[in-house]
């Protein structure tokens, strides 16, 4: 044990180096997202995440888009505790069987218009835990999917871009309606 002790004091910690990306283009692009929101609905952006059974990985990844570094909210991307004031629902995960009934309530619930995000490979089709006992699908097997980010786990930006993306289509489709 007192060997493990000093070896610990001695070697530095085996840790990555945080990713260095460009403050001006996260700024540009959470600024865009704010912006197309309340072009499109008149109000700031409300997002709803639901673990449907997932490692917890693309949890750690959304809640980042939360905190000093990425802080969203300032630009009026909120994320809300009921699905009654919100629209958008991330989905992150395999939906196991357990929580099939929970999305399925969570979605219904939901107001529309009303749009769902599969956030990560296992939301896509179970990834690694495709094929469980314990796993129902895809969110797309249980609800209807309008975006998939990909990633294991995807990083913030990619979630914003994904956002950002299902704004524009969701304008373009109003436009031409």
């Amino acid at each position: 044990m007192r060997k493990l002790l000093f070896q610990s004091l001695l070697q530095s910690p085996l840790t990555e180096p945080a990713p260095s990306p460009d403050q001006a283009a996260i700024r540009e692009l959470a600024a865009a997202v704010g912006s197309a929101a309340r072009q499109r609905l008149g109000k700031s952006l409300s997002i709803r995440e639901v673990d449907a059974g997932s490692c917890n990985g693309c949890e750690l990844e959304i809640h980042a888009l939360n905190n000093a570094y990425y802080d969203v909210e300032r630009f009026g991307i909120r994320f809300v505790a009921s699905p009654r004031h919100a629209d958008v629902l991330m989905v992150t995960g395999p939906v196991t069987k357990n929580m099939r009934e929970a999305l399925l309530r969570t979605y219904h619930a939901t107001p529309g218009p009303k749009w769902v995000i599969a956030i990560g490979d296992c939301a896509r089709d179970g990834g690694c835990f495709a094929g469980s006992y314990a796993v129902a699908g895809g969110v797309a097997q249980i609800i209807p999917v309008d975006l998939h980010i990909p990633g294991c786990p995807p990083l913030p930006l990619a979630m914003l871009r994904g956002l950002l993306a299902l704004l524009d289509a969701a304008a373009e489709g109003a436009g031409s309606a």
